[in-house]
């Protein structure tokens, strides 16, 4: 097992007994940090950062640096896998990203890369992988993040962001055989992707599924958790492995029952009523990320209340990520907080 400076992340994560929780914010890689916005203002866009594995390594370790976290997390776009599998797409500066080409068919499905090509086309993530550890010279872990397929699914039906997906939701309801191939093609590129990340030095993959809460309970379990499912299973406990549903709150008992380790919370979720749902696995979140907007002393205070509240088994996040135009003063409090805590 890799010796780090600091394991605290890790040892938690695994369940295991630690002096404090650990912290670190999802996108805390971005534009709360100066240096990150002066190294975008430089480049043609953020495609360009993410593919670029020397300056991705750079943005991955700049909130180490900054914030002392316990925990990188590698720079990279959940939309790299739809790219891999042939269906390109462009960000557009505060609008999102869009999908020139959409699927619509089986025959769309088709003409995708076979899954097991995917992770050829994605070594400027594993070079920016190789380039992180590289650099952190073992101070914190570092994590690898895929997004879950139906997240991806949604986008690449939808063609871009939405408030209700319902391009992506129809074909659930339309045609769910089509459905279902396209999700486990994306499942299984995702599985070799991330099995990638893991031989590049991935020491927890967390899997985001940002869409979750637009779909149906029932639909969440036949073409979400299905496939999140298969992921696991494919990556064999390679390493523990983080599950974060947004809005899916009334999946929480059978997000718990999966074989993963940590289970992420939104800030709107019970943790109380988590707790029951979720036995034996280790929390992650859940602030509020608009509470760092707040005044210092309120920080504190409300970072010190969530730790208490969970009472251990613990790995303290935000209930998203950071907003943008967060203040880094409200960032820094919240991070010193939580590692100035002992159990």
């Amino acid at each position: 097992m890799k010796k780090y400076q600091n394991d605290l992340f890790l040892r938690a994560a695994r369940g295991e007994a630690t002096e404090r929780p650990p912290v670190w914010l999802m996108r805390q890689a971005g534009r709360i940090l100066p240096q990150y916005r002066a190294l975008r203002a430089r480049l043609s866009g953020f495609i360009e950062l993410v593919t670029t594995p020397e300056l991705a390594a750079e943005v991955t370790i700049q909130p180490v640096d900054e914030l002392g976290v316990d925990a990188a997390i590698i720079f990279s776009d959940i939309l790299v896998i739809p790219e891999a599998l042939g269906l390109k797409y462009t960000m557009v500066e505060k609008v999102g990203p869009r999908f020139p080409e959409v699927i619509r068919s089986l025959a769309d499905v088709e003409k995708l890369r076979p899954a097991e090509a995917a992770p050829e086309h994605l070594g400027y993530v594993y070079d920016a992988l190789d380039t992180t550890k590289k650099h952190l010279a073992n101070r914190v872990p570092l994590i690898g993040f895929a997004g879950a397929p139906w997240t991806i699914f949604a986008y690449m039906v939808e063609g871009g962001g939405s408030k209700t997906f319902s391009k992506a939701r129809a074909m659930l309801y339309r045609d769910p055989a089509l459905s279902h191939a396209l999700l486990e093609k994306i499942a299984l590129a995702t599985a070799a992707y991330l099995k990638g990340k893991i031989q590049h030095g991935a020491d927890l993959i967390q899997i985001f599924d940002s869409w979750a809460g637009v779909l149906h309970p029932l639909h969440y379990q036949e073409f979400s958790l299905r496939y999140i499912k298969l992921i696991i299973d494919e990556l064999g406990g390679a390493v523990p492995i983080t599950i974060f549903a947004k809005d899916a709150r009334h999946a929480l008992p059978q997000i718990g029952a999966l074989d993963c380790q940590v289970v992420q919370l939104d800030w709107i979720a019970d943790l109380v009523l988590a707790r029951t749902q979720v036995q034996g696995k280790v929390l992650q979140g859940n602030l509020d990320p608009v509470q760092l907007y707040a005044p210092t002393d309120d920080i504190v205070a409300a970072t010190l209340r969530m730790i208490e509240q969970y009472g251990g088994k613990h790995i303290v996040n935000l209930g998203h990520g950071v907003y943008p135009d967060t203040p880094l003063e409200g960032v820094k409090a919240f991070v010193d907080t939580v590692k100035g805590y002992r159990y």
